[in-house]
């Protein structure tokens, strides 16, 4: 399995087909890939969505579901888990995100390989023409100064939908509820680079928002102040050699 795109949706019936049919196109010369859908409780007719886009010529789609809404960050979590791949592509399922953009984050960790750095583990997008509403923009931008003042994170675009995980790096790092919020900064506390990419964002054609500006720009100054704590008391980062392997 050479890559793992994970789509966490919520009442996203009328994106998830044309999204689905999209990644299959950008990703055929990634093959074999897996395309994972995890619904997080919708209540629309998302679920059927996903199963009638995999009937319909796409089989490289997987389905989980949550037994409750658990939000985005668990959502990410679940797909994660069940990824089989070792890098992990991750994509908002509103469809503002574009697909297309998948091998560019790719190139990135191949060229970093064939430089001979291997510590590159975790490609943000970023969306530097954004087709939101002006209150979605200016929470973004206030929420990632913030961020990036405290973590010191280098990352322009914290909030960016799009991006490529290595996966092993992520099952090490502390989970909690908003964590896809703060990756940059956990890798980094984890002794990975991260780098970003410029990519496309497109206006939301289907369906609604999950957020606004109480549970974007508010409700992860908690969480902020945790994950700096997180990186001032994280130990410096050590090499393990093993002198005597077993026989």
């Amino acid at each position: 399995m050479n890559l793992s795109v994970v789509i966490p949706v919520c009442n996203e019936a009328d994106n998830v087909g044309p999204l689905a049919r999209e990644i299959q196109a950008a990703l055929a010369d990634y093959r074999p890939f897996e395309i994972l859908f995890v619904d997080d409780g919708s209540t629309d007719g998302t679920v059927e969505a996903v199963k009638t886009a995999r009937a319909a010529g796409i089989p490289e789609i997987r389905l989980l579901e949550h037994s409750q809404r658990c939000g985005q960050s668990r959502a990410v979590c679940t797909g994660v888990e069940a990824a089989r791949a070792e890098w992990i592509a991750t994509l908002d399922g509103d469809g503002q995100n574009d697909p297309a953009d998948i091998p560019e984050l790719l190139k990135a960790v191949t060229a970093a390989a064939a430089a001979g750095d291997e510590s590159l583990k975790l490609v943000m997008g970023n969306r530097t023409t954004r087709k939101d509403t002006w209150l979605r923009r200016i929470s973004s931008r206030v929420a990632n100064r913030v961020r990036g003042g405290l973590l010191r994170d280098g990352t322009p675009d914290t909030g960016c939908g799009i991006k490529l995980m290595h996966r092993a790096t992520f099952m090490r790092l502390p989970w909690f509820n908003h964590m896809h919020r703060f990756l940059p900064a956990l890798y980094q506390r984890a002794g990975a680079r991260v780098v970003s990419v410029s990519v496309r964002h497109r206006p939301r054609t289907h369906g609604v928002s999950k957020y606004g500006l109480s549970n974007r720009l508010w409700v992860g100054i908690v969480d902020l102040f945790g994950v700096r704590w997180l990186i001032l008391r994280n130990p410096p980062q050590i090499r393990i050699r093993e002198s005597l392997p077993a026989e």
